[in-house]
Protein backbone atom coordinates (compact mmCIF):
# COMPACT_ATOMS: atom_id res chain seq x y z
CA UNK A 1 0.00 0.00 0.00
CA UNK A 2 1.37 3.55 -1.04
CA UNK A 3 2.44 6.01 1.68
CA UNK A 4 -0.16 8.36 0.07
CA UNK A 5 -3.04 6.01 0.65
CA UNK A 6 -1.70 5.39 4.00
CA UNK A 7 -1.51 9.21 5.07
CA UNK A 8 -5.42 9.20 3.42
CA UNK A 9 -6.43 6.77 6.21
CA UNK A 10 -5.15 8.38 9.21
CA UNK A 11 -6.24 11.98 7.74
CA UNK A 12 -9.70 10.22 7.63
CA UNK A 13 -9.75 8.50 11.20
CA UNK A 14 -8.33 11.67 12.62
CA UNK A 15 -11.31 13.70 10.79
CA UNK A 16 -13.87 14.52 13.11
CA UNK A 17 -17.97 15.31 11.69
CA UNK A 18 -19.74 17.51 14.30
CA UNK A 19 -22.14 15.18 14.63
CA UNK A 20 -19.66 12.31 15.44
CA UNK A 21 -17.88 15.03 17.99
CA UNK A 22 -21.13 15.91 19.62
CA UNK A 23 -21.67 12.76 20.73
CA UNK A 24 -18.45 11.59 21.72
CA UNK A 25 -18.14 10.89 25.62
CA UNK A 26 -15.01 12.41 28.19
CA UNK A 27 -14.61 11.03 31.55
CA UNK A 28 -14.67 14.01 33.87
CA UNK A 29 -14.00 14.48 37.54
CA UNK A 30 -17.66 14.35 39.34
CA UNK A 31 -16.79 17.09 42.05
CA UNK A 32 -19.59 18.40 44.18
CA UNK A 33 -19.82 20.90 46.74
CA UNK A 34 -16.98 23.60 47.18
CA UNK A 35 -15.11 21.18 44.61
CA UNK A 36 -17.89 21.83 41.84
CA UNK A 37 -18.56 25.53 42.65
CA UNK A 38 -15.03 25.98 41.98
CA UNK A 39 -13.97 24.02 38.93
CA UNK A 40 -17.41 22.47 37.55
CA UNK A 41 -16.52 18.73 36.15
CA UNK A 42 -12.89 19.24 34.19
CA UNK A 43 -12.12 16.46 32.13
CA UNK A 44 -10.31 13.76 34.47
CA UNK A 45 -6.80 13.43 32.21
CA UNK A 46 -4.14 16.16 30.42
CA UNK A 47 -2.87 19.57 31.65
CA UNK A 48 -3.51 21.60 34.65
CA UNK A 49 -1.62 24.15 36.26
CA UNK A 50 -1.18 25.64 39.64
CA UNK A 51 0.42 28.70 40.69
CA UNK A 52 1.02 31.64 43.26
CA UNK A 53 3.53 33.48 45.36
CA UNK A 54 5.46 31.97 48.46
CA UNK A 55 2.50 31.96 51.13
CA UNK A 56 -0.43 32.16 49.29
CA UNK A 57 -1.47 29.15 50.22
CA UNK A 58 -0.76 27.12 47.23
CA UNK A 59 0.69 24.18 49.18
CA UNK A 60 -2.25 23.70 51.48
CA UNK A 61 -4.23 24.07 48.31
CA UNK A 62 -2.09 21.21 46.11
CA UNK A 63 -3.03 18.69 48.77
CA UNK A 64 -6.67 19.44 49.09
CA UNK A 65 -6.88 18.69 45.49
CA UNK A 66 -4.86 16.25 46.13
CA UNK A 67 -7.54 14.46 48.66
CA UNK A 68 -10.63 15.23 46.67
CA UNK A 69 -9.19 13.05 43.47
CA UNK A 70 -7.93 10.42 45.82
CA UNK A 71 -11.80 9.74 45.56
CA UNK A 72 -11.50 8.93 42.00
CA UNK A 73 -8.11 7.42 41.66
CA UNK A 74 -4.30 7.32 43.09
CA UNK A 75 -2.25 10.11 43.14
CA UNK A 76 1.04 10.91 42.94
CA UNK A 77 3.09 13.88 44.37
CA UNK A 78 6.35 14.80 42.81
CA UNK A 79 7.72 16.95 45.23
CA UNK A 80 10.38 17.90 43.54
CA UNK A 81 11.16 21.18 45.53
CA UNK A 82 10.10 20.26 48.75
CA UNK A 83 11.24 16.62 48.60
CA UNK A 84 10.46 13.91 51.22
CA UNK A 85 11.28 16.59 54.30
CA UNK A 86 9.87 17.86 57.55
CA UNK A 87 8.37 20.87 55.92
CA UNK A 88 6.30 18.11 53.87
CA UNK A 89 5.39 16.13 56.58
CA UNK A 90 3.79 18.60 58.54
CA UNK A 91 2.10 19.84 55.34
CA UNK A 92 0.56 15.92 55.11
CA UNK A 93 -0.29 16.12 58.40
CA UNK A 94 -2.00 19.35 58.89
CA UNK A 95 -3.90 18.36 56.17
CA UNK A 96 -4.86 14.14 57.42
CA UNK A 97 -3.77 13.01 54.59
CA UNK A 98 -3.61 9.92 56.28
CA UNK A 99 -6.76 9.27 55.52
CA UNK A 100 -6.30 8.37 51.41
CA UNK A 101 -2.75 6.98 52.62
CA UNK A 102 -3.59 3.99 50.37
CA UNK A 103 -4.55 5.98 47.01
CA UNK A 104 -1.41 8.71 47.63
CA UNK A 105 2.08 8.39 47.61
CA UNK A 106 4.51 11.31 47.58
CA UNK A 107 8.25 11.25 45.95
CA UNK A 108 10.74 13.04 44.56
CA UNK A 109 12.00 12.05 40.93
CA UNK A 110 13.12 13.69 37.81
CA UNK A 111 11.22 13.51 35.34
CA UNK A 112 13.30 10.72 33.90
CA UNK A 113 12.18 8.97 36.33
CA UNK A 114 8.78 9.24 36.87
CA UNK A 115 8.52 9.03 33.05
CA UNK A 116 9.85 5.34 33.78
CA UNK A 117 7.00 4.96 36.48
CA UNK A 118 4.51 6.19 34.76
CA UNK A 119 4.62 3.80 32.05
CA UNK A 120 4.29 0.99 34.21
CA UNK A 121 1.14 -0.93 34.36
CA UNK A 122 -1.18 0.30 37.40
CA UNK A 123 0.29 3.63 38.02
CA UNK A 124 -1.33 5.90 39.47
CA UNK A 125 -3.85 8.51 37.39
CA UNK A 126 -3.30 11.45 38.51
CA UNK A 127 0.25 13.40 38.81
CA UNK A 128 1.21 16.76 40.98
CA UNK A 129 4.32 17.80 40.00
CA UNK A 130 6.04 20.33 41.90
CA UNK A 131 7.35 22.50 40.97
CA UNK A 132 7.90 23.21 37.00
CA UNK A 133 10.88 25.26 37.93
CA UNK A 134 12.44 22.27 39.60
CA UNK A 135 11.88 19.90 36.36
CA UNK A 136 14.46 21.93 34.30
CA UNK A 137 12.21 20.88 31.61
CA UNK A 138 11.96 22.73 28.15
CA UNK A 139 8.75 23.31 26.15
CA UNK A 140 10.15 20.61 24.38
CA UNK A 141 10.38 18.57 27.12
CA UNK A 142 7.33 19.22 28.07
CA UNK A 143 5.47 18.49 24.86
CA UNK A 144 6.79 15.32 24.94
CA UNK A 145 5.93 14.04 28.53
CA UNK A 146 2.30 15.56 28.19
CA UNK A 147 1.65 13.48 24.99
CA UNK A 148 3.65 10.95 26.02
CA UNK A 149 1.40 10.29 29.25
CA UNK A 150 -1.81 11.60 27.56
CA UNK A 151 -3.96 9.12 29.72
CA UNK A 152 -3.04 11.08 32.96
CA UNK A 153 -4.07 13.90 34.45
CA UNK A 154 -0.07 15.93 34.35
CA UNK A 155 -1.10 18.58 37.24
CA UNK A 156 1.98 21.33 37.11
CA UNK A 157 2.83 23.77 40.53
CA UNK A 158 4.49 27.08 39.24
CA UNK A 159 5.82 29.60 41.09
CA UNK A 160 4.41 33.29 40.23
CA UNK A 161 6.05 36.15 38.85
CA UNK A 162 3.10 39.02 40.04
CA UNK A 163 0.17 37.35 38.84
CA UNK A 164 1.59 35.37 36.22
CA UNK A 165 3.55 31.69 36.22
CA UNK A 166 7.00 32.35 36.42
CA UNK A 167 9.03 31.73 33.17
CA UNK A 168 8.88 30.85 29.61
CA UNK A 169 7.99 27.22 29.80
CA UNK A 170 5.09 28.37 32.46
CA UNK A 171 3.70 30.53 30.41
CA UNK A 172 3.96 27.67 27.63
CA UNK A 173 2.06 25.63 29.93
CA UNK A 174 -0.52 27.99 31.11
CA UNK A 175 -1.36 28.00 27.31
CA UNK A 176 -1.19 23.82 26.98
CA UNK A 177 -3.83 23.95 30.56
CA UNK A 178 -7.33 22.92 30.19
CA UNK A 179 -7.36 23.93 33.91
CA UNK A 180 -5.28 27.29 35.35
CA UNK A 181 -5.47 27.68 38.92
CA UNK A 182 -4.27 31.33 40.69
CA UNK A 183 -3.82 31.06 44.38
CA UNK A 184 -3.72 34.34 46.29
CA UNK A 185 -4.86 35.63 49.66
CA UNK A 186 -5.53 31.87 50.42
CA UNK A 187 -8.50 31.57 47.81
CA UNK A 188 -7.81 29.88 44.47
CA UNK A 189 -9.14 31.26 41.92
CA UNK A 190 -10.31 29.37 38.07
CA UNK A 191 -8.92 30.44 35.43
CA UNK A 192 -9.67 27.68 33.30
CA UNK A 193 -12.11 26.34 30.72
CA UNK A 194 -13.48 24.47 33.09
CA UNK A 195 -15.15 26.99 35.67
CA UNK A 196 -18.08 26.57 37.98
CA UNK A 197 -20.87 29.05 39.75
CA UNK A 198 -18.43 30.49 41.96
CA UNK A 199 -15.15 30.12 40.43
CA UNK A 200 -12.85 30.10 43.25
CA UNK A 201 -12.48 27.68 46.04
CA UNK A 202 -11.78 29.15 49.83
CA UNK A 203 -8.73 26.98 51.08
CA UNK A 204 -9.18 29.18 54.78
CA UNK A 205 -12.39 30.85 54.11
CA UNK A 206 -11.43 33.05 57.47
CA UNK A 207 -8.25 34.33 55.85
CA UNK A 208 -9.33 34.90 52.45
CA UNK A 209 -12.34 36.86 54.20
CA UNK A 210 -9.60 39.20 55.76
CA UNK A 211 -7.65 39.49 52.81
CA UNK A 212 -10.56 40.07 50.42
CA UNK A 213 -12.66 42.30 52.72
CA UNK A 214 -15.92 39.85 52.17
CA UNK A 215 -18.02 38.06 54.63
CA UNK A 216 -17.06 34.40 53.11
CA UNK A 217 -18.71 32.52 55.95
CA UNK A 218 -22.28 34.38 54.83
CA UNK A 219 -22.17 34.55 51.65
CA UNK A 220 -24.38 32.97 49.10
Amino acid sequence: MSEAVNDAKTFSRNAKGVRELLSMKFETLPFEGEWYDAFANPESRGVWIVWGSSGSGKTTFVLKLCKELCKYGRVLYNSLEEGVSLTMQEAVRRNDMLEVNRRFLLTSETIEELDLRLKRQKSPDFVVIDSLQYTRMSHEDFIKFKDKHCNKLLIFVSHARGKNPNGRVAEKVLYHASLKVYVEGKRAHCLGRFIGPKGYYDIWPEEAEIYYGEDVMNSD
